[in-house]
């Protein structure tokens, strides 16, 4: 390594009139994570054990189901508690009758709910890409994958690590905890239930339960010792009442510290879109956040036109893959130290190169 040395002038004005340091980036832990959201969603229908097995496959660390239950209170993976989107549930005459309208966390949503069908019944359906016009290859799958339970998720990341050599993890949100605590049907003794059953209790577990509420994951702190992740909105509040942009200031991100081992903001918060829609500079939420002892795990990485900023974009067709390769490169940069992406292998191939400048494309 190089040796600086500095002039006795130099040294002599450092003394006279010290400068406050400029702040450093705490680099990572480890090497940064690839969280599988929701599965290899950019090429298999999300919340399928397909879509899971694509994302091992292409070299995840962790695949993350969206947790919702069943009337029986079983745990399934789905995106939302309504399914009309993710499933072929319309197509069913038997269950016409169960349609309705339901406030989850202040917003109106009609629909098929899981909580009003048993897990037997679920079973039933198949289901269905929820980006039709973003993704349309992934239509060739509708129809041929059943609604996976946590436990078979839990079951495939085990058996596939067996098989990898690779420690494959979990990275279960619970969804609506609120929502779901309030009709009978808590979210999280099933969760720790199912986590109990396989061994992952401690911090050294393969596994990281995130929340966009913050009780829920307060109260979980004194049940299990696995990790916990803060998830945090570039705008707004949780459902139970917590202001995003509050959590994510330097005082915040030391309260917290106190339950969490991390956060999962929205991407935007790292490096905001500057009015011509193009990547500006960086804020000091990683920085910040690494002060308070916390790690940063962004979301969410996409490989369409549609969801990446001006500059990268590949066409004017918002179907069409642009550079999210260098995206991803712009924001490890900044010290993160895990993504959620829709693509693994745009993760993977990332990781594998230099960090691209976080400054201003």
């Amino acid at each position: 390594m190089m040796r600086l040395s500095l002039s006795p002038l130099v040294l002599l004005l450092m003394a006279a009139a010290p400068l406050k340091p400029a702040p450093v980036p705490v680099p990572p832990p480890a090497p940064p994570i690839i969280i599988a959201h929701r599965g290899a969603s950019a090429e298999r229908p999300e919340h399928t054990l397909a879509a899971y097995e694509r994302a091992i496959e292409q070299g995840a660390d962790f695949i993350e189901p969206d947790l919702v239950p069943t009337k029986d209170h079983q745990l399934v993976a789905r995106h939302e508690n309504e399914i009309s989107g993710t499933t072929d549930v319309a197509n069913h005459p038997e269950f016409a009758a169960r349609k309705t309208t339901k406030t989850i966390d202040g917003e109106a949503m009609t629909g098929w709910f899981t909580e009003d069908f048993t897990l037997a019944e679920l079973k039933t359906l198949r289901a269905k890409e929820r980006l039709p016009l973003l993704r349309p290859a992934n239509m060739a799958f509708d129809g041929q994958y059943e609604i996976p339970t946590l436990a078979e998720i839990i079951a495939l990341a085990k058996s596939a690590s067996a098989r990898t050599g690779r420690t494959i993890g979990i990275y279960p949100e619970t969804k609506h905890p609120s929502y779901f605590r309030s009709i009978g049907l808590p979210l999280e003794p099933v969760l720790l239930a199912a986590l109990n059953e396989a061994g992952w209790t401690t911090r050294e577990a393969p596994v990281f339960i995130q929340s966009f509420e913050v009780d829920n994951l307060k109260a979980l702190k004194g049940q299990t010792g696995v990790r916990l992740i803060q998830l945090m909105g570039a705008k707004g509040k949780s459902a139970d009442g917590y202001d995003y942009a509050a959590l994510a200031s330097a005082d915040g991100l030391k309260q917290v510290a106190t339950y969490a081992t991390g956060i999962g903001p929205e991407r935007v918060m790292i490096i905001p879109r500057g009015t011509d829609g193009r990547l500006a500079q960086p804020t000091s939420l990683v920085r910040d956040a690494h002060e308070a002892g916390l790690e940063v795990h962004p979301w969410t990485f996409r490989p369409e036109n549609y969801f990446l900023p001006e500059g990268l974009k590949s066409g004017s067709d918002p179907r069409e893959l642009g550079d999210v390769d260098t995206e991803i490169r712009t924001y490890l940069a900044t010290g993160i130290d895990g993504l959620f992406s829709d693509s693994t292998a745009a993760a993977v191939k990332a990781l594998a190169a230099p960090p691209a400048n976080p400054a201003r494309n």
